[in-house]
């Protein structure tokens, strides 16, 4: 009589548990699963809708520039779920970053993806920082690449003297995305003043002057 082997499947568990881990959405289980935003029904994800066309699965907005003339000197315009209904469970989406000479896409993370950049046109110097505190940057051109580990604090901005633009794909359909000074100093309700100001070392009145920046403007 055959003896079972307890190591080899405490070994397939475990190799099906971590590949669990690969992907950032569930995988599909079925062909497809078009987006209904306006369902009621709330599920990981969105429900999937009866009536479906090729235009669900078609986006025009990355194709042209986006404007800069905002306070970081630099847009996103993203292509996730929420503008392509069809790449709902397909753990997939894009974005486009235009920057203007001296813009920045301000230290920020994605928690629900890794995402890698492509440079379309310019420059642009890009970072990422570790949970130990270490820096990885580099100066990235036109049609290099550069990627961001999932969930970690990560910034691009164009220090050359003429715009640039970079293409941005991630492993999720929604990747979410948190600015880090936007979720310390203009969360709804505010942060306390004394967290910041133990947390930054700075004074209460330097804590206030910071949110003023980031207040909505009337």
């Amino acid at each position: 009589m055959a003896t079972f082997d307890y190591g080899l499947m405490i070994s397939m568990m475990m190799a099906i548990f971590l590949a669990s881990f690969v992907s950032a959405d569930p995988d599909l289980l079925q062909d497809v699963c078009v987006a209904d935003l306006t369902s009621r029904v709330k599920i990981n994800g969105f429900a999937c809708k009866s009536n479906i066309s090729a235009d669900d699965f078609f986006f025009a907005g990355l194709a042209k520039p986006a404007l800069t003339n905002n306070t970081f000197g630099a847009t996103v315009t993203l292509a996730t779920v929420q503008q392509i209904k069809g790449v709902n469970t397909l753990g997939v989406s894009m974005a486009r970053v235009d920057y203007a000479p001296g813009g920045i896409n301000p230290p920020h993370t994605h928690p629900r993806a890794t995402e890698i950049v492509f440079v379309l046109e310019g420059e642009l110097d890009v970072g990422f920082i570790t949970t130990e505190n270490k820096l990885f940057s580099k100066n990235i051109k036109k049609g290099e690449i550069f990627t961001f580990p999932r969930g970690l604090i990560h910034f691009q901005i164009n220090n050359g003297k003429v715009p640039a633009a970079a293409l941005a794909a991630f492993n999720s359909q929604l990747p979410g995305t948190q600015r880090v000074a936007n979720a310390l100093f203009a969360s709804s309700p505010m942060v306390d003043d004394g967290v910041l100001s133990k947390a930054f070392q700075i004074g209460t009145q330097e804590v206030e002057t910071i949110k003023s920046k980031f207040a909505p403007k009337k």
